[in-house]
C-alpha cells in the first residue's frame, strides 16, 4: 500500500528501477496537481527493462529477471498519495512479480500491456479521464484543427472505437493495430492516452493533448457553425513539427519536478 516501508522495497530493486519509480511517482502527482485525475480510477505505467528488474531466486538472492516488467499503480490508492514505494510491479500478463503485491485494476493493465508489448520506446504510458479528453473522444469529428496545440498533435492521434470497458484481452490486437506508431490515442467515448521514451516526454505530450481538448470545447461552446478551422495549407506547415512535442520534457519536466517538491513532496519514497 502506499504506506508500506519505502526501505523494505528499496533492498530488492536496482538503482535503476528506483529511478523509474521515482519518475512514475512523479507523474502521478503531477497528473492530481494539474486536476486530471479520477480518483482511484485511470493508470499510468512504466517500463523496467529486463536488466534492471530484478527477481528473487531460489537461493533467496535477488538476480536481473530477463524479461521487462512494469510498474503500475495499486488499485485503491489515490494519486496525490503515490509514491515510489508503493508501485506494483507486474509482468506483462499483469501478475505480481515485485515485493508489493498490492491488487492492480486488470482493464487498466489491458491497455497498458497493448501500448508497451507493441512499442519498444513506450517506456511511459500516461491514460486519463478528463472531462475535455473524454468529451471530445465522444464528439463525431474528433479533434479538430482550431488552436495551435490540436495541429501539433493531429499527425501523431489515433482512434480506438469504445468496446466496452477493457477487460478482454482479445482488445489488445485492435488498440495496437488502431495505434499503429503513433504517440496519441483518442480512446472514443472513453479518454485518451499518450506514450513517451521519458516521463517528462510523456507528461508534456498528455499536457498538449488536454490543452487542445479545453481549448476545443471551450470554442464549440458557441456551436460548430462559427468556429474558425485553420486553412489546410497552414495544417500543412505545422504538421512536421508533430513528431517534437515531447521533445521540450527536457526543459518542462525539471520544472515539474521542483513544484512538487514546494508543493506535493514525498512522492520519491
Amino acid at each position: 500500500m502506499a504506506h508500506d516501508d519505502p526501505g523494505a522495497v528499496r533492498a530488492h530493486i536496482s538503482d535503476a528501477e528506483w529511478a523509474i519509480r521515482r519518475d512514475l511517482a512523479a507523474l502521478y502527482r503531477a497528473v492530481a496537481l494539474y486536476g486530471w485525475d479520477d480518483l482511484i480510477f485511470t493508470h499510468i505505467s512504466a517500463r523496467v527493462p529486463a536488466r534492471d528488474s530484478l527477481v528473487k531466486q531460489a537461493d533467496g538472492s535477488y538476480a536481473p529477471s530477463g524479461h521487462d516488467h512494469f510498474l503500475i499503480n495499486p488499485y485503491g490508492v489515490f494519486f496525490p498519495e503515490m509514491t515510489a514505494s508503493a508501485l506494483v510491479k507486474i509482468d506483462i500478463d499483469g501478475n505480481t512479480v515485485g515485493p508489493n503485491t498490492s491488487m492492480v485494476n486488470p482493464a487498466g493493465f489491458t491497455i497498458h500491456s497493448a501500448i508497451h508489448g507493441s512499442i519498444p520506446d513506450a517506456h511511459f504510458v500516461i491514460h486519463l479521464h478528463t472531462d475535455a479528453m473524454t468529451g471530445v473522444s465522444a464528439q463525431t469529428e474528433g479533434l479538430l484543427p482550431l488552436t495551435q496545440n490540436a495541429l501539433l498533435i493531429r499527425p501523431q492521434l489515433a482512434y480506438h472505437d469504445y468496446e466496452g470497458v477493457a477487460l478482454e484481452l482479445d482488445e489488445r490486437e485492435r488498440l495496437i493495430r488502431d495505434i499503429g506508431t503513433k504517440r496519441f490515442l483518442m480512446l472514443r467515448n472513453h479518454g485518451a492516452l499518450t506514450w513517451g521514451t521519458t516521463a517528462g516526454e510523456a507528461f508534456t505530450e498528455i499536457y498538449f493533448l488536454e490543452q487542445a481538448c479545453r481549448q476545443q470545447i471551450a470554442a464549440l461552446s458557441a456551436g460548430r457553425a462559427g468556429v474558425l478551422e485553420v486553412d489546410q495549407s497552414v495544417q500543412d506547415k505545422v504538421a512536421p513539427l508533430s513528431g517534437g512535442v515531447g521533445f521540450v520534457g527536457i526543459l518542462v519536466w525539471p520544472g515539474v519536478i521542483r513544484r512538487l517538491d514546494r508543493e506535493m513532496p514525498g512522492y520519491d519514497s
